[in-house]
């Protein structure tokens, strides 16, 4: 059986990292390394994380594009958000589960959110951009030279 990573959703794959850093901060001396804790700050970072994931997904609603990163995508969207950062969707739970990790300030949840990045990072983005490439050629090409992957 051949499993890829690109075949599970990426929120699935955050709210696996979290319950794993839920876990371990409960059942393990880990919760006892305090890393940073704020918890207003992680609020305020929580916040923003969800407004800029929902601004990525609203406008994939807009303009009636697939969420999922192995559909079709039939339209290229570079409006909003999306003129700042190639990945809205996944900067958004990035933040999101950053801001967990500074609330919480134990390393389980900060180990959540680089593991979480590194998936991400290694596995979605190089699909999703060969994807792209694929599908929309040099506006994809020209796109990506003007706009960063993250921020």
């Amino acid at each position: 059986m051949n499993v890829r990573v690109i075949d599970y959703r990426p929120p699935k794959i955050a709210q696996l990292f979290l319950l794993v850093a839920m876990v371990l901060n409960w059942l393990t001396p880990m919760s006892k390394l305090i890393i940073y804790s704020n918890q207003l700050l992680g609020l305020v970072m929580g916040i923003s994380g969800f407004g800029v994931m929902m601004s990525g997904w609203w406008l994939f609603r807009k303009f009636d594009t697939a969420v999922c990163p192995t559909a079709r995508t039939d339209h290229l969207v570079t409006s909003g958000v999306y003129r700042y950062t190639r990945n809205p969707m996944y900067l958004g739970v990035i933040t999101m589960l950053l801001a967990v990790a500074i609330y919480v300030g134990t390393l389980p949840f900060y180990l959540a959110t680089i593991a979480y990045f590194v998936v991400i990072n290694n596995n979605f983005c190089p699909y999703e951009e060969d994807k792209l490439t694929r599908a929309f050629g040099d506006t994809y090409i020209s796109y990506k030279k003007r706009v960063r992957c993250w921020i």
